[in-house]
């Protein structure tokens, strides 16, 4: 007997796909900012008053051809039934609508998809993609249907031209990455899930993403698996549930790292004249290896392996690696001039953040168990850091460490690039969202 869908049987609704009244022309806010771009052109081209025919005619093909650029740039997607989709786009079996004007697939853009649905689910395909993936007999797409933003466009073998030529002109791999994106529409309000969500903000950032969401698609499912796969060995449920819950205790970082960090904590004491506490570097490295040697000591016989002594080595040495990452950071603004990094909580902690959208785009979780992993890494991260310098900077070290072995290379570059545009940007929940939530009574 096979096993049932736990998470379609806990999960499942009515919103599979997206149905949003059409107000009054130029009145909608769109809930980002493509949607926002197809609707003015839309309604530009509904409200202006045409001399003939032919003047709307030619004004109308130059509206479908931003719309189409647009979708060139950023992509759509595609449902599908569960069980007709694959990692392999030639193994999909595409719903195939029949109208009066033709055989007609519907397709959407990212800020209008509804919470993922457990049975019911989305690939992503750029262009190019879909013009080589759409069977032959399909006529067009329909694109947003049942929004205020809804177009209605030709598949036949000519349009399909135009759009890989369009894709070749517009896309870029990466061209969706390092940008800020913020839902205009739909998000939650100031409160701990939407506070938990800010926590994934660097990483939404360095992927594109949409930091406010909470209805998590990612790049479709198929994507989804691939990733979780590729990069935590995640490939079900059960998987999933145990990462989630080692990145909300905080166990998937070394405990050495926090240990590091911890001991100069306790030898920092405060200036009498009120400056910051300044450690040397001599203290801290004999606190961690006085207190490891401690540690040691209270162990039952044959607990202390053949490596114990590179391992303190390794442990004492971090302190000269935490010095230099933070004169770094200092000298990048990642920190202010007489600020260190005191805890590295954040790299478990946003990655939780963003691991409980990951397990939901990914049908592992339900929608419950995301909003309770969110919400859970909001309260951790309350207690663990003071604001969001200092959670950032912690997050920033605590990737550079697992990743960048001091070479300032990419690992750290996207992150300063993060940090910066958080920092600035008026739209980024570092500026709208405060770090400590009122107490709820």
């Amino acid at each position: 007997m096979a096993e049932p869908y736990v998470v379609g049987e806990l999960d499942d609704h009515d919103e599979a796909l997206p149905d949003v009244p059409v107000p009054e022309p130029g009145t909608w806010q769109a809930p980002a900012e493509l949607e926002q771009h197809l609707y003015e052109l839309l309604t530009r081209h509904a409200t202006t008053e045409w001399a003939n025919a032919d003047a709307e005619e030619e004004a109308r093909e130059d509206t479908q051809l931003a719309y189409l650029e647009a979708l060139a740039g950023d992509g759509v997607y595609v449902p599908f039934r569960r069980e007709e989709t694959s990692p392999d786009p030639g193994g999909r079996t595409f719903h195939v609508h029949d109208t009066e004007v033709g055989r007609l697939v519907a397709v959407y853009t990212h800020g209008l998809l509804p919470r993922p649905h457990p049975h019911l689910v989305f690939e992503f395909y750029t262009l190019r993609d879909l013009a080589d993936g759409l069977p032959d007999d399909v006529a067009g797409i329909a694109v947003n249907n049942r929004t205020p933003c809804a177009m209605l466009m030709s598949a036949d073998a000519e349009e399909r031209r135009v759009w890989r030529a369009l894709h070749k002109e517009h896309w870029e791999a990466d061209g969706r990455a390092d940008r800020l994106v913020t839902l205009r529409t739909g998000a939650p309000p100031l409160g701990p899930l939407l506070h938990g969500l800010a926590l994934g903000a660097q990483m939404c950032f360095v992927n594109g993403e949409t930091w406010n969401n909470p209805h998590y698609h990612g790049l479709g499912l198929s994507m989804e698996h691939q990733r979780l796969a590729a990069w935590w060995d995640v490939t079900d449920r059960a998987q999933w549930q145990e990462i989630q819950r080692r990145l909300l205790t905080r166990e998937v970082t070394p405990w050495y790292w926090e240990f590091v960090l911890d001991a100069r904590n306790a030898l920092a004491h405060p200036s009498p004249d009120g400056r910051p506490p300044t450690v040397d570097a001599a203290a801290w490295r004999e606190r961690v290896e006085l207190t490891l040697r401690e540690r040691a000591a209270e162990l039952p016989p044959g607990e202390i392996g053949p490596d114990w002594e590179e391992f303190v080595a390794h442990v004492v040495g971090l302190v000269g690696k935490v010095l230099r990452y933070e004169a770094r950071f200092r000298a990048d603004g990642v920190l202010t001039a007489d600020a260190v990094v005191r805890s590295v909580a954040a790299w478990d902690i946003g990655r939780a953040s963003m691991m409980a959208r990951w397990g939901y785009g990914a049908r592992f979780a339900t929608r419950a168990e995301m909003r309770e992993a969110v919400v859970e890494a909001s309260g951790a991260a309350q207690s663990a850091h003071t604001s969001w310098q200092d959670f950032s900077a912690g997050y920033v070290l605590g990737r550079c460490l697992h990743f960048d072995e001091e070479e300032y290379g990419g690992w750290y570059q996207e992150m300063l690039t993060a940090h910066q545009a958080l920092t600035t940007h008026p739209d980024s929940p570092w500026n709208t969202v405060p770090f400590h939530l009122p107490r709820e009574t």
